[in-house]
């Protein structure tokens, strides 16, 4: 089973994972790449949409709406994002204001919304873990938007450090104890040439103990996570940034760690 990914960076919509198979039931995931001055127009069709911009700035116009130029972070470690809610059965159009890299995050939904823009302000900034799993997470489509299936946010491991710690996972529907959720990982690594690393296993309390597989992150990995927990960690020296995007039946994010090593997270460091 692949469960990486390499995003290759070429100009228009880059389609890098799609619903089907074992690995996707709900989540699209691709780039939008343009020079300044150039447009990109889609139907989301039976899809809600979440544009995330990545660096560069740009104009987002739908059925209704219009906003911009939004956006203007370097990179996606200089700063919080802009990003913007596009609800299915609409469209929406971008015109770059300058070079432009948007990550594109579709969910399968019969969930009717309304077109939601959201700034850097409304991006909610989370410090979490202790020591050397301590992480800035930004919660960026959450709760407090209203939509079908998507949660998506961004979070930067330090050099050296890991992220998604202690393991959890939320791969059984069973609240209030954990949702089932499925999820895709984009990352970028600083410098470029630097490297993570991502366990993706089941541990001894399932019946599925013979998954087990670790990926090497390098810049513009994607990696999907079907099922298990899935820790990351960044190469000393080098920061590791990951755009995340949950989807499931039921739109709320509860974890379940991995009970051999929750007892790092009650450990006082």
């Amino acid at each position: 089973m692949n469960l990486s990914f390499n995003y290759e960076p070429k100009s228009g919509y880059t389609k890098v994972l799609f619903p089907g198979g074992e690995l996707l039931n709900y989540i699209e995931f691709g780039i939008i790449k343009l020079f300044a001055g150039e447009q990109y127009s889609e139907d989301t069709e039976d899809n809600e949409v979440v544009l995330v911009i990545l660096n560069g700035k740009c104009t987002i116009s739908t059925n209704t709406i219009k906003w911009g130029p939004i956006g203007g972070r370097k990179d996606v470690f200089s700063g919080k994002a802009y990003a913007a809610y596009i609800p299915r059965q609409n469209r929406y159009d971008i015109t770059a204001s300058s070079d432009l890299e948007v990550a594109v995050c579709k969910g399968r939904t019969d969930f009717i919304g309304e077109p939601v823009v959201i700034t850097p302000d409304k991006v909610k900034v989370r410090s979490v873990g202790k020591g050397v799993w301590t992480r800035n997470v930004y919660d960026i489509i959450d709760e407090r938007t209203s939509a079908g299936r998507l949660l998506v946010g961004e979070t930067i491991n330090p050099p050296g450090n890991w992220s998604s710690f202690p393991p959890h996972k939320h791969d059984v529907e069973n609240p209030p104890e954990e949702t089932k959720l499925e999820e895709v990982y984009f990352f970028k690594i600083q410098p470029e040439e630097g490297f993570g690393m991502q366990r993706l296993y089941t541990g001894t309390d399932s019946k599925d103990e013979d998954f087990d597989e670790a990926l090497v992150l390098k810049n513009n990995t994607v990696t999907v996570m079907p099922r298990g927990y899935h820790p990351v960690c960044a190469a000393p020296g080098y920061s590791v940034y990951y755009l995340w995007i949950l989807a499931g039946k039921n739109r709320k994010l509860i974890p379940n760690e991995d009970p051999q090593h929750s007892w790092v997270g009650k450990k006082i460091i």
